[in-house]
């Protein structure tokens, strides 16, 4: 069965865009029709003082197996990108790749929570996913992602597109 599964792509570390272009060519190998936002620099959220800033984006891949495997598929790329797999929440990382949602999946385990828990309050997801899906509406929401991007308050620090691409 193929899944449509939105992936938030977020680096603060390193050559940034280089990291998330890995990223992404490693998501091409599963699904070479793979849908990239463009990128945004956005302020870190809940990060330690003096983390550096990040540059964010959404893929929206076809994926055929579990969003647990999934998950596990992500991890492996962050790893082989530098990121190790125990690891302080939040630290400034090469790569972060999480997902947002997996089709009309609803997952609740201790490992993965799918739609993910904060995604409607993170301008720095929802705007690139807007740019991709601004009228999904995800499983357990009655807005779309239109309504919630506007909907979340302003930390005066809006995300700036910038141009280039991954």
């Amino acid at each position: 069965m193929k899944t449509e599964c939105g992936i938030a792509l977020g680096s603060n570390t390193g050559d940034r865009l280089a990291h998330l272009r890995a990223a992404v060519a490693a998501l091409r190998e599963v699904d070479p029709l793979l849908e990239v936002s463009p990128v945004y620099e956005t302020a870190p959220v809940d990060c330690p003082d003096g983390s550096g800033a990040f540059l964010n984006g959404v893929a929206i891949l076809t994926w055929t197996d579990t969003p647990e495997a999934l998950l596990h598929f992500l991890r492996a790329i962050e790893c082989r990108l530098g990121r190790p797999f125990e690891r302080a929440r939040n630290v400034p990382r090469t790569i972060d790749l999480d997902i947002l949602y997996a089709g009309d999946a609803i997952l609740t385990g201790e490992e993965l929570l799918i739609p993910h828990p904060r995604l409607h309050q993170r301008r720095f997801v929802l705007q690139p996913l807007r740019d991709l899906r601004p009228e999904l509406v995800l499983p357990g929401f009655t807005q779309t992602i239109r309504s919630l991007l506007a909907a979340v308050r302003d930390d005066g620090l809006p995300p700036v597109r910038l141009p280039v691409e991954i």
